[in-house]
């Protein structure tokens, strides 16, 4: 359980650095683009220079964040792995509503926080954009595609 477990954790953070690099491959991409037009839209050459140095100084920033991020993402596996943390307990010392080892009173009821199980998701309803529409019939909806 525990491999299956690590290797879950390792795919998460291998797909969240992806995404990371994605990110600052993009803005590497609109650094450079940037600069080009601000290269062609110069009449001086230290204006071609300022360019050059601020899409430098953007490159720069997005591979410190995209180094940031992985750090980051590292540390969340690592914590994921550790023996004290278990996903389905939600935040640390916290189990269904109540802390783990805490003091209960018999006759006491146990409520959940607010909102989580009330009942009112309906998916049917939704994700329906004719759901208590003011069309009787969905073939006189002129939205409506077949």
């Amino acid at each position: 359980m525990q491999a299956a477990k690590n290797a879950m954790e390792s795919v998460k953070e291998k797909a969240a650095n992806v995404g990371a690099s994605a990110v600052a491959g993009m803005e590497k991409t609109k650094a450079t683009v940037n600069e080009k037009v601000e290269k062609v839209a110069a009449q001086h050459p230290a204006e071609k220079q300022m360019a050059e140095n601020k899409k430098e100084v953007r490159i720069q920033e997005a591979e410190a964040t995209k180094q940031a991020e992985m750090e980051h993402n590292a540390a969340v596996r690592e914590h994921a792995r550790s023996a004290h943390y278990q996903p389905s307990q939600g935040p640390a010392g916290i189990r269904h509503g109540r802390p783990i080892g805490g003091h209960e009173e018999e006759g006491v009821a146990h409520t959940h926080p607010a909102g989580l199980q009330t009942g009112t998701a309906r998916a049917s309803v939704a994700y329906n954009p004719w759901a208590g529409s003011d069309f009787p019939e969905e073939h006189d909806n002129p939205r409506r595609s077949f």
